[in-house]
């Protein structure tokens, strides 16, 4: 337990760049962070009161504050990268991967073998990597064996032991998959001069490997030696489709890492690409937990770090989507049109895409996340005060004015509520006026839920634009629910979101959640307002049929209706039936005259 209050100790900080770390009475490291200036960035913490509870919490724990101060604010970012790693505190954002990557392990040895592996052994060999995924570790093997013939035996061939003839060829040589070195078929200088060219084009570049393999098929052309010069054909065919499937930029963009990132309410995803003589030799996304609600900038900058030093990346050239504090001797390149534009923008469709797929897996394996998540977001994107956890959505229907009905569809958590929707007949409003019938409804509504304590929703969903908006909010201020309830309007043509007072409307992606969870909503009201208008109209239509008997009336074609549900089945009912029902007066007259 520190032995000066948390006053004393922010007055006594430097304004000068640096790591600070929280730590709580017990002497547990809490947080570890890094600022341009201590003074400023610590105090903040104290000098406000934080919307998030997370950093609240954090906050009323901490007893001591420590810090290092350093140069610069990039010497602040990698210190304070060590310090998370090796103290990995509770409210600090960890990029936690567990899985061993593979590498193409290019062997030292007499002949080299190239083979795939996830173990590192510290023997001289060459390692390429790590690659994200074994799949395209096989893609490359399989095109450099396509090209190159190479032994896959673990034989010892020293000089010593292939001139004795210790070994024979095996069924790759007869193959024709290996060249035999071995039993001194192919000696050692073409065997270096092949895992060369292929060195170059596990790095990307296709140049130098395409030039020899052309020279050589030239070469055995002008010797008629036309079958070999078509194998040697064949090869560089390959290569050039690979190169061609794999090129996404101009070659001369090379050893250039490139990062972006999206991020939403509780996670951010961030892609990193690795280029290579215009190749992406490496792709990967990881997703980050926020845990204190950290900026875009601040995780980028962490993720940054942390990736080139997990992946091992040599490049000194950074492509991102803004400017981040890193380590000096990088140099950042923030694109804004052209090839290197194209790169931050294809990193940026990878963790998008990341991204939703990690939505379809939470959908199935954590529900609640997905909840809070959506709620979330139609928070920020409708500036809403809170979540809209329960939401109502109001339709009219109506042909012509006859049988005006309204629909009112509930939505919990982002999901149809159906034994809460409710339809309405239209009361107080003569002939096809949308605005009053609205009016109508939506008083009606809330009327009843504030009369029987019910629970109000937190937004409402008006299907319309802003004439059907003004007329459901009229009906608010008579109910004194303005601004204890959200609403907003929703138009068809164009998916505009208005809001009350607002002549501006909003338009969101039309790829976005909430606007998805609106045209739910919205569909949803017009299906159900359809079905119980057309409901009316056949009810209407059948008792206008009954009504026409004469001596029969809307009460007798009630009756009628209830026990026999349509005129097909009365028509063909015996008239003892109909008589048991209504009499045998009015029976004989309904038997006659539908039978006619």
């Amino acid at each position: 337990m520190s032995e000066l209050p948390i006053s004393v100790q922010l007055k006594t900080l430097p304004d000068s760049p640096g790591v600070y770390q929280f730590f709580d009475a017990e002497g547990k490291i809490l947080y570890v962070g890094k600022a341009k200036s201590l003074k400023k960035r610590v105090g903040s913490y104290f000098a406000k009161t934080h919307p998030n509870g997370k950093t609240r919490v954090m906050v009323r724990k901490i007893d001591s504050i420590r810090h290092i101060v350093v140069a610069t604010e990039s010497d602040a970012l990698l210190l304070e990268n060590n310090l998370i790693k090796e103290h990995q505190p509770r409210y600090n954002v960890l990029l936690r991967d567990d899985k061993s990557y593979p590498w193409l392990c290019i062997k030292k040895e007499r002949f080299p073998r190239i083979f795939p592996t996830r173990r590192r052994i510290r023997d001289g060999s060459e390692y390429f990597g790590p690659y994200t995924q074994m799949k395209t570790v096989r893609a490359l093997l399989d095109l450099i064996k396509s090209v190159y013939p190479l032994r896959t035996c673990t034989y010892d061939l020293s000089e010593e032991k292939v001139s004795k003839g210790k070994y024979r060829v095996c069924l790759e040589y007869h193959l024709g998959n290996c060249l035999g070195p071995c039993e001194e078929f192919q000696d050692e200088a073409s065997y270096q001069k092949q895992v060369d060219d292929i060195r170059e084009i596990i790095k990307g570049n296709f140049r130098h490997s395409l030039q020899n393999l052309r020279q050589r098929m030239e070469r055995l052309a002008g010797e008629m030696h036309f079958e070999e010069a078509q194998a040697i054909k064949e090869k560089i065919a390959v290569l050039e489709s690979y190169q061609a499937k794999s090129t996404v930029v101009h070659p001369n963009i090379s050893d250039v890492d490139v990062f972006s990132i999206v991020s939403d309410a509780t996670h951010a995803y961030v892609n990193y690409m690795q280029v290579s003589h215009g190749l992406v030799v490496r792709s990967h996304t990881v997703e980050i937990k926020k845990k204190l609600e950290e900026p875009d900038e601040e995780l980028l900058a962490l993720a940054v770090v942390r990736l080139r030093e997990r992946f091992e990346s040599a490049c000194r050239e950074l492509y991102l989507p803004y400017r981040v504090p890193l380590p000096g001797d990088l140099k950042v390149t923030v694109p804004k049109l052209g090839d290197k534009k194209k790169l931050v923008e294809l990193s940026r469709h990878n963790a998008r895409m990341y991204r939703q797929e990690r939505f379809k897996q939470i959908r199935i394996t954590d529900p609640d996340r997905h909840t809070k998540r959506l709620m979330d977001q139609m928070k920020r994107d409708l500036r809403l005060p809170g979540e809209p956890r329960h939401i109502e959505c109001f339709d009219n229907s109506n042909i012509q004015g006859s049988n005006p009905v309204a629909a009112c569809v509930v939505f919990r958590d982002g999901k149809p509520s159906k034994k809460e929707y409710r339809h309405f007949n239209i009361k107080t409003v003569t002939g096809p006026d949308d605005f009053a019938s609205m009016t109508e409804v939506v008083f009606r509504r809330y009327r009843r839920m504030l009369d029987e304590g019910e629970e109000l929703p937190q937004l409402i969903l008006i299907d319309g634009g802003k004439g059907q908006l003004s007329a459901a909010v009229k009906s608010l201020d008579e109910l004194g629910l303005r601004g204890k309830i959200s609403i907003i309007g929703i138009a068809k043509r164009l998916e505009e979101i208005y809001f009350p007072q607002d002549p501006i409307p909003l338009y969101l992606d039309k790829k976005s959640e909430t606007l998805r969870v609106l045209q739910q909503l919205r569909n949803e009201a017009h299906r159900f307002g359809i079905t119980h208008h057309r409901n009316r109209r056949s009810k209407g239509a059948i008792s206008s049929a009954l009504e026409g008997i004469d001596g029969i009336g809307e009460k007798t074609a009630g009756q009628l209706l209830q026990k026999f549900k349509s005129v097909r089945r009365i028509r063909e009912s015996s008239l003892e039936d109909l008589a048991a029902v209504i009499g045998p007066v009015k029976a004989r007259k309904v038997y006659d005259s539908l039978r006619e």
